[in-house]
């Protein structure tokens, strides 16, 4: 099953020779390091190459000029160690990875060397770094956070330009009306290409609602 959902996903995203390899050592070290780290859930593994790799990729068609996304609460990766591996041939192209657990980013540091992703992994809460990030194209993060609690570590990046793109589950609709409480922002919901249920908020501009 798995070679399957590899063939698939490496032809449904175009992959080259040269990347497949490289997200053929992503998925090693992540089965390598999960038994010790926790990196994903223990059943995702069984469908890593659907479930993780594909679900990563889908960002990329989303924002294609991109040349610097930062992803907030990495963990294993996801997405944005998995997308510096597909964007690795772009010339100026670069991820910043923004992770607090110290044994996580040892993780994501040594499998960007594996794999020669231009990452930057950052070893930090996101309230202490997120200034630093302003002018990056693209904010991205997966599972970490309730919309509103993205859209408050992320003000200062989505009031300059920055565009955020962050997956959500079927409750989405719901993070959506809570976060207008206190949010006024443009954004469309994109349906997932890997979970029926699932969107993606695209997140265009910000400012807070007037109290």
């Amino acid at each position: 099953m798995t070679d399957a959902q590899r063939a698939r996903v490496l032809a449904e995203h175009d992959v080259s020779r040269e990347t497949a390899a490289a997200l053929d050592l992503y998925v090693e070290q992540l089965r390598r390091w999960q038994s010790v780290k926790n990196l994903v859930g223990p059943a995702t593994l069984g469908e890593v190459w659907h479930r993780h790799i594909a679900d990563a990729l889908q960002l990329f068609a989303l924002a294609p000029e991109a040349q610097s996304w930062t992803d907030l609460g990495s963990g294993a990766g996801i997405p944005g160690l998995i997308l510096a591996i597909a964007g690795r041939s772009r010339p100026d192209f670069r991820v910043t990875l923004v992770e607090s657990n110290a044994r996580k980013c040892a993780f994501l540091t040594e499998t960007a060397r594996l794999t020669l992703a231009p990452v930057t992994v950052r070893n930090a809460r996101i309230e202490t770094v997120v200034s630093d990030l302003v002018g990056t194209d693209i904010v991205c993060a997966r599972a970490l956070a309730p919309l509103g609690q993205l859209l408050a570590w992320t003000e200062p990046l989505l009031t300059t330009g920055t565009t955020g793109l962050f997956p959500k589950g079927r409750d989405a609709a719901a993070e959506l009306t809570e976060a207008e409480d206190a949010w006024t922002f443009a954004r469309d919901l994109i349906p997932s290409r890997t979970d029926s249920q699932a969107r993606i908020v695209r997140v265009t501009s910000l400012s807070r609602v007037d109290p």
